[in-house]
């Protein structure tokens, strides 16, 4: 697993040898879930949290470091 940022209590992470297709962990005290790098769509866990919400928005503006986390992990 590579944890590609910490927002406060909000982890976005990348894990190896994970399946397709590419995704993110986003983890905190309260919530999980899988979001789809491509659109930023909610695949697995709960979606509603403010914590989910707060993690999408920074993929938002960092889809690309996200994307090469996971072809660095993943190939």
């Amino acid at each position: 697993m590579t944890t590609v940022t910490q927002l406060g209590k909000i982890r976005v992470s990348v894990y190896a040898d994970d399946h397709n297709p590419p995704h993110f962990h986003v983890a905190s005290p309260d919530a999980d879930a899988v979001v789809r790098i491509r659109d930023l769509a909610v695949i697995g866990g709960d979606g509603t949290h403010d914590h989910i919400k707060v993690a999408i928005e920074w993929a938002r503006e960092h889809r690309e470091v996200i994307a090469l986390a996971w072809i660095e992990m993943n190939g």
